[in-house]
């Protein structure tokens, strides 16, 4: 087989190759001889129609076949000779059709993975995040616990911030009716933000059957384009007013958080576990974070435009899936997948030098660890062992857990050779909410 090589980038390549067309004819031969021994035709029996019919009807679509197998073969074939690795898929094309009547030539057009090394991480400061788990925080927790459980009961005084209200309201703008500003029934606690501060600092003081009107003016990069920066003139009717009745820290609650005795001290002994697993989630997520970041600031690499172009894709399918799993349809939305340009080179590239670093480094996830990652996953299970071993039933079910063990080797690679800095944050910094 003869072939030749260009290269036409610093990625992009083209093989132009030639196959004899005497064994494309063979192979079509063949190939229709058997066909005129099964194929069924009206008027002849089977294993009787005349090869001439058989070549007219199928042998086209025969050629094609035999046409399109060569060249997968003789392209694999040159590949392998070549030793280049191909990104994403090639470009074929037929060659001169006026060249030599006894070949069949043809060229493909690809791009190959970049040659690199991972750069070095030695300059590189990662903080890590310290926060040791004590009584403080695990008394946050139960409260956060405890105003997930929140009652409401109604109360005759006036409303303040935490009650849940339900009201109905009106608003115009200069004398007129707008979108969204009328509502009928609208439940909501003051001071979770569902309206705009100063709207609610209007309901202030207002007992069920009162009744307020006032003008707030919306601000200038408000959402709702129509409304920002206008002033609105509102009248509300206060319906109801409940004041929140956190549950008590007793036997019960313990109970309901899933200790059968209803044991306080168990109860803490298990939310600090609870949280103390979740802190050290946290920890490796921003590590993970941050070394993948530091990965990509070492190794600046030249990126196969086709395997970003294959993530495009990819990604715009599962934002499509996820908008229309929500409802959303999204036949007439405008989607181009551009949007996620950047978000896709980083993929490539980290996917490209992970690979590199697990390869030239000989990072494997360990059975010993995919097992410590199955009973740390279990523990937030109420039968932990049996979690384990219907985990252990079928193989296929580890993959999760063997994905996440190179993970974490690849993160513990990174802060072996980066400068790694404890800082110590707060409950609240960590989990990234108030509680």
């Amino acid at each position: 087989m003869q072939t030749n090589l260009e290269t036409l980038g610093q990625l992009e390549r083209r093989l132009t190759m030639a196959v004899p067309a005497k064994d494309i004819d063979r192979e079509v031969s063949e190939r229709l001889k058997k066909l005129s021994q099964t194929v069924r035709m009206h008027g002849f029996r089977p294993g009787k129609v005349p090869m001439k019919i058989v070549q007219q009807q199928y042998g086209p679509q025969v050629r094609s076949e035999v046409i399109g197998e060569a060249v997968r073969k003789a392209f694999d074939e040159a590949i392998r000779e070549q030793n280049l690795r191909v990104a994403g898929y090639p470009h074929i094309e037929p060659g001169d059709a006026e060249g030599d009547a006894e070949q069949l030539s043809f060229s493909a057009t690809f791009e190959v993975y970049p040659e690199f090394k991972v750069g070095d991480l030695g300059a590189i400061r990662i903080e890590r995040p310290a926060l040791a788990v004590g009584e403080a925080e695990v008394d946050k927790t139960i409260e956060i616990l405890r105003k997930q459980r929140v009652k409401f009961d109604e109360i005759g005084r006036g409303a303040q911030p935490g009650d849940r209200v339900t009201i109905d309201f009106a608003g115009t703008i200069d004398g007129a009716e707008f979108p969204g500003g009328n509502g009928i029934d609208v439940a909501l606690v003051l001071g979770e933000g569902h309206m705009l501060p100063e709207f609610e600092n209007h309901l202030k003081d207002l007992a069920a059957g009162q009744s307020g009107a006032f003008t707030i003016a919306f601000p200038a990069d408000y959402a709702a384009k129509d409304v920002a920066g206008k002033s609105a003139s509102f009248t509300v009717s206060m319906k109801k007013v409940e004041e929140p009745k956190l549950p008590a820290v007793d036997a019960e609650f313990a109970k309901v958080l899933g200790v059968p005795d209803g044991d306080l001290a168990k109860m803490r002994e298990e939310v600090k576990a609870n949280v103390e697993r979740e802190v050290k989630k946290r920890v490796h997520n921003d590590l993970k974070q941050k070394s993948m970041q530091a990965l990509v600031d070492a190794t600046p690499l030249d990126l196969p435009r086709s395997l970003i172009d294959i993530e495009l894709q990819n990604m715009a399918r599962a934002a499509r899936a996820e908008l229309e799993g929500r409802g959303i349809k999204t036949d007439k939305l405008p989607f181009n997948p551009e949007m996620f340009e950047a978000q896709a080179k980083r993929r490539v590239a980290l996917g490209l030098i992970v690979g590199e670093l697990v390869k030239s480094n000989g990072i494997a996830a360990t059975a010993e660890h995919v097992r410590e990652l199955v009973e740390e996953h279990a523990q937030s299970y109420d039968k932990p062992g049996e979690v384990v071993k219907w985990l252990y039933s079928e193989p296929q079910r580890l993959s999760e857990f063997q994905g996440l063990a190179l993970e974490s080797n690849v993160v513990k690679w990174v802060l072996d050779h980066a400068k790694v800095e404890d800082k110590v944050v707060s409950f609240d910094e960590l989990m990234g909410r108030a509680a």
